[in-house]
């Protein structure tokens, strides 16, 4: 399950095949990464993650190959390196409604930590970390560069004569103010005339009278 790697006085422990996702085992992983092994054992010890359980037994297995292969002691080291990857996903299917059938993925991920002493310089991380340095400041432009001057395009001397001329005399002539429409006052100030009441016809003794009204069969009225 582990094997040993010794290089610059650096020992590697490596578990493969692991079940728990590649990226909950980064989240634990990213923790420990840099600190002492006494702290790592602390911070993985109190940690509620599933794969915390997994790097510590990977770990305990490069501590272990630093005491009994090479002679060092466990407490002086600490994590110059730990870091996870991908391993093959498992297919699994699950039974859903209509007789249809849901896809179920279970990763697996391997767990590589490297231990080193203090002094030691450690090795840098495998291909897949890229370190994206920022760019030098290059020389600072003058102001003048920084804000173009905008060139006004030359007019040609008929627009110039026109304009001048047409200035020329607006200064000499007031403009006039705008005449109100003026509106006539009689207009306004009449009254609408009032309808004219019709005359009452008077009712003439010929005209036809109102038909009685009408009973049903039977009644004698």
């Amino acid at each position: 399950m582990a094997t040993v790697e010794t290089a610059r006085t650096e020992v590697r422990a490596e578990a493969k095949y692991v079940r728990a996702a590649p990226r909950k085992a980064q989240l634990v992983a990213t923790q420990i990464r840099g600190r002492s092994v006494p702290e790592a054992r602390t911070i993985l010890a109190f940690m509620t993650r599933d794969a915390a359980r997994d790097v510590e037994k990977v770990l305990a297995s490069a501590v272990a190959n630093a005491e009994t292969n090479h002679g060092l002691v466990g407490d002086d080291l600490y994590v110059s390196a730990a870091y996870v990857g991908a391993g093959p996903t498992l297919k699994r299917w699950r039974a859903r409604a209509r007789g249809r059938v849901a896809r179920i993925r279970k990763r697996t991920c391997h767990i590589t930590i490297r231990l080193a002493q203090p002094g030691d310089s450690p090795i840098p991380e495998p291909r897949g970390s890229v370190v994206i340095e920022p760019p030098a400041p290059g020389p600072e432009a003058p102001e003048e560069q920084l804000e173009p001057k905008r060139k006004s395009r030359p007019k040609p001397e008929s627009e110039t004569v026109e304009t001048a001329e047409e200035a020329a005399g607006a200064e000499e002539k007031p403009k006039p103010r705008r005449a109100r429409a003026a509106e006539p006052k009689a207009k306004a100030e009449e009254k609408p005339k009032p309808r004219r009441a019709r005359a009452a016809k008077p009712k003439s003794e010929d005209a036809p009278r109102r038909s009685p009204r009408r009973t049903k069969k039977g009644d004698d009225s």
